[in-house]
């Protein structure tokens, strides 16, 4: 609910309290008594209805019930108790090691598309797809250089395999050893032809080594020229993301119960899989895979994570929208004191997983704090 319309809805109530004016001087009000006559029951009716919310001088809110109903306030008691310690640790979105993957250029060369097109963004593959191909470029010295080899060879071919002929043609006269050794050299000197043949036109094919969508094509358009060991084609699976969170403390492993993650307004259930046993940047890496179905996170967003250890502290677990700001960018709760009064409370707060807090300061046991609509009241001025 935006100001506009609190201070709109404040303007309605004050006008239906304010008072009628009175008479003064000597003028004849006698008409004026008999239509405020008329409407005595109109004038009951007014005075009896409800007051408009409004500060009072001590900072709290005056909230009438059926305005309480229209902004959709609700509550909860606040319980006092011993909850487990948590610590946030700054973290981002990585893929699975175990699915998706990379499709990188093994040499230099053009990218020719494939049989359904060049991949796109948001394209879901299989594994093992083809994706595109991979055709080798070089410059006209080793093009040339190429094709002479290649001639060398045939020529070599045609020799050998005459040689093989006439061995064949005096079998019984020439020892079997040497006819042989002829056929093997043929053969080899095939397969060197074939291969140097396949490097000059052929194309290698590119494939999807695991299964996904395509997350980034990095551009690539039909006949662009790549280098080797270009990164062409990123596949992750959006139902198997993981996050990397990293820890100054080489102990929390030990003492690690639960985690979560906060990725700006989405709450992430965690599953803790391992820590790292060599510091990066003076920091342990740790690893959690995301079990939540169907979050909305991409690759490399940055997550705040939550980690629930072993350790207690005592404190008021409350739901993080009661949380507000107030001036000097301070943290505070509303507090239902009465029944149609609200008190704003600074309180001091840790985190204890992505929906909930603990607050550990400023709160008593059995006050009713307002986890709905709290930033609503925030606005009355």
């Amino acid at each position: 609910m935006k100001p506009r319309y609190l201070a709109g809805m404040l303007a309605l109530a004050l006008a239906a309290s304010s008072p009628l004016a009175s008479a003064h001087g000597d003028e004849d009000h006698s008409q004026d008594a008999k239509q405020a006559t008329a409407a005595t029951p109109a004038g009951a009716a007014a005075a009896n209805a409800p007051a408009a919310l409004q500060r009072l001088a001590d900072g709290s809110l005056f909230v009438p019930k059926p305005v309480q109903r229209q902004l959709g306030l609700r509550t909860q008691p606040a319980r006092i108790g011993d909850l487990a310690a948590t610590i946030e640790l700054n973290g981002k979105v990585i893929p699975d090691p175990n699915t998706g993957g990379r499709v990188q250029a093994n040499f230099a060369g053009s990218v020719m598309p494939g049989p359904k097109g060049m991949p796109m963004p948001g394209r879901k593959v299989a594994k093992g797809e083809l994706l595109a191909w991979l055709r080798p470029v070089a410059s006209a010295i080793e093009r040339g250089n190429q094709r002479a080899q290649l001639a060398e060879l045939e020529a070599q071919l045609a020799i050998a395999d005459g040689r093989v002929k006439r061995f064949e043609q005096l079998e019984g006269a020439v020892p079997q050893k040497e006819i042989d050794a002829a056929r093997i050299e043929r053969g080899a000197l095939q397969q060197r032809r074939a291969f140097v043949a396949a490097s000059i036109d052929s194309a290698e094919p590119l494939r999807a080594p695991g299964a996904g969508v395509i997350s980034a094509s990095h551009h690539l358009v039909a006949g662009q020229v790549v280098d080797a060991r270009e990164v062409l084609f990123e596949i992750v699976d959006p139902e198997r993301l993981a996050v990397e969170a990293l820890s100054y403390d080489a102990g929390i492993g030990a003492t690690l119960i639960s985690a979560s993650a906060l990725a700006e307004q989405t709450a992430l259930e965690l599953r803790f899989v391992g820590a790292g046993r060599q510091l990066r940047e003076q920091a342990l890496p740790l690893l959690f895979r995301i079990a939540s179905a169907n979050s909305m996170v991409a690759v490399g967003q940055p997550v705040k994570v939550i980690v629930r250890t072993a350790h207690e502290l005592k404190g008021a677990a409350i739901p993080r929208a009661a949380l507000t700001k107030v001036g000097a960018g301070e943290t505070a709760v509303w507090v239902h004191t009465e029944a149609e009064r609200f008190v704003v409370r600074r309180v001091r707060h840790q985190a204890l997983d992505a929906a909930n807090v603990a607050v550990i300061d400023g709160l008593h046991d059995g006050d009713r704090v307002v986890t709905v609509g709290a930033s609503l009241l925030s606005q009355v001025r």
